[in-house]
């Protein structure tokens, strides 16, 4: 799997988790515009070929997760890229 793919995967599972956000809210309370959020979450449909850790960072905070935290999930064993 590519890195940005498990990227937005992770971070679709955490919105999922915490249940109580969309990715609209999410993308508003982050500072950032929606599409950038659904481009993350969905690169196979974009041409998105990178994202920014700092971009990572601000939507994660945003769901008190930290990049440790994110980062240490089974998605990201198999990184093909």
């Amino acid at each position: 799997m590519k890195l940005l793919t498990a990227i937005g995967i992770r971070l679709k599972n955490l919105i999922a988790e915490k249940g109580d956000i969309t990715e609209y809210e999410l993308a508003k309370r982050a500072g950032m515009p929606r599409s950038t959020v659904w481009k993350i979450i969905n690169p196979d449909m974009t041409r998105v070929k990178t994202v920014k850790l700092d971009t990572i960072y601000q939507l994660i905070d945003t769901l008190g997760v930290t990049l440790g935290e994110f980062f240490d999930d089974p998605i990201f064993d198999n990184i093909t890229d």
